[in-house]
């Protein structure tokens, strides 16, 4: 089992970066697939990015990618994204996820066993 405490969210003006952390317990981080999601007023969690178990793959949702970047460091149980040219139709809550499935990274949330319990990110026009 996995606990998962994100951090770094805040309230930024269009244009800016930002960067989340994901903080993992337990022994076994290095074997989870791990994601981010988002989830704004009203709307269904989406998918956001995804970094394999050994880190060697990354798949991000077509809205965010060439903005966004997902890294993970096994050393610290931990696993980032790196948010630049920020939108304001990127507000949202932010998870952290993580998932057994390590063959391929999952985009479905379905597939992601561990959740954190979310930060906000708000961007401003």
């Amino acid at each position: 089992q996995v606990q998962l405490v994100e951090s770094g969210g805040g309230l930024v003006q269009a244009g800016d970066s930002l960067r989340l952390s994901c903080a993992a317990s337990g022994r076994t981080f290095s074997s989870y697939t791990m994601g981010w999601f988002r989830q704004a007023p009203g709307k269904e969690r989406e998918f956001v990015a995804g970094i394999s178990a050994n880190g060697a793959s990354t798949y991000y949702a077509d809205s965010v990618q060439g903005r966004f970047t997902i890294s993970r460091d096994t050393s610290k149980k931990s696993v980032y994204v790196e948010m630049n040219s920020l939108k304001p139709e990127d507000t949202a809550i932010y998870y952290c996820a993580a998932s057994r499935t390590i063959m391929v990274v999952p985009t479905t949330k379905e597939r992601y066993a561990y959740w954190g319990q979310g930060t906000q990110v708000t961007v401003s026009s």
